[in-house]
C-alpha cells in the first residue's frame, strides 16, 4: 500500500513543529518509518523560496506574486520529496500544507479562484490522507511565540507572526470553517491544552483513522 500523507496545520504558536516530531517518534517506536518536512520548504529549492517568502522580501510584491512563490515552492516540495518518499510507501508528516497558502493568502486578499488554481498545479492530485488542525486561541499562541528560546531563522519574528492579533483570529476562523466544511479529512486538535495532551489526542486520531494501515506496517519485516 502507498504511505500516509498527514499534514499539520494552525496558527502561529500552535506547536506543530513538536508534535510533528512527537507523532514520528510515536510511529517509529512500532517500527513505522516516517519523514517529516515543512512548509513553504522541505526541499532544496522550496527552502529557497522560504527564506525569501518568511524573511518579508517578497511582501513588497503583492500578495499575489507572494501566492505564486508558495505555489512554486509547494510543486517543487511534492515533486522531489513528497511523491517519492510515498511511493516507497512511507508516512510524510508535513507542517503545513495547501490549507495554510487558503487561509493565508485568502485572509490577504487573492481572490479564493485564484489560491485553489494555483493549488490544483502545484498538488496535482497529492491532497493529505488526514490534516490535524491544531487549533490555539491566537493570544495564546503569540505569547508562545514571544517566549521562544530555540534558535529562529530570522532576527526576529517572521514575516507573519508579526500581523495584528485581528489578523490571527480571522485566520483560527478560515482554519475552523474548513474543518467544519472537510469533517472526514480534518481533525481539530484543542492547541491550548499541554503538549502531553495534544500529543495523546493527536496519536488518538491517528489510530483510529489508520488503525490497520499501522497494524500492516508494524507488521512488516
Amino acid at each position: 500500500m502507498p504511505g500516509i500523507f498527514i499534514s499539520f496545520e494552525g496558527g502561529e504558536g500552535a506547536g506543530k513543529s513538536t508534535q510533528i516530531q512527537r507523532l514520528r517518534d510515536k510511529l517509529a517506536s512500532k517500527g513505522i518509518e516516517a519523514i517529516t518536512t515543512r512548509e513553504p520548504g522541505g526541499s532544496q529549492g522550496a527552502e529557497l523560496i522560504r527564506e525569501v517568502l518568511l524573511s518579508g522580501a517578497a511582501k513588497g510584491y503583492g500578495v499575489t506574486a507572494e501566492a505564486v512563490l508558495f505555489a512554486a515552492a509547494r510543486a517543487d516540495h511534492i515533486d522531489t520529496l513528497i511523491k517519492p518518499a510515498l511511493d516507497d510507501d512511507k508516512w510524510v508528516l508535513c507542517d503545513r500544507f495547501a490549507d495554510s497558502s487558503r487561509v493565508y493568502q485568502g485572509e490577504s486578499g487573492v481572490p479564493p479562484q485564484t489560491v485553489e488554481a494555483l493549488q490544483q498545479v502545484a498538488i496535482a492530485g497529492h491532497n493529505p490522507d488526514m490534516t490535524l488542525l491544531i487549533n490555539v486561541t491566537p493570544e495564546v499562541g503569540l505569547a508562545r511565540v514571544s517566549k521562544r528560546t530555540a534558535p529562529v531563522e530570522f532576527d526576529g519574528p517572521d514575516r507573519f507572526e508579526t500581523d495584528t492579533l485581528e489578523t490571527h483570529r480571522r485566520r483560527q476562523e478560515m482554519f475552523l470553517d474548513m474543518a467544519r466544511n472537510e469533517p472526514d479529512r480534518i481533525v481539530v486538535i484543542d492547541g491550548d491544552q499541554s503538549q502531553d495532551k495534544v500529543t495523546e489526542d493527536i496519536w488518538q486520531a491517528v489510530q483510529s483513522r489508520f488503525e490497520e494501515q499501522i497494524k500492516q506496517d508494524t507488521a512488516r519485516p
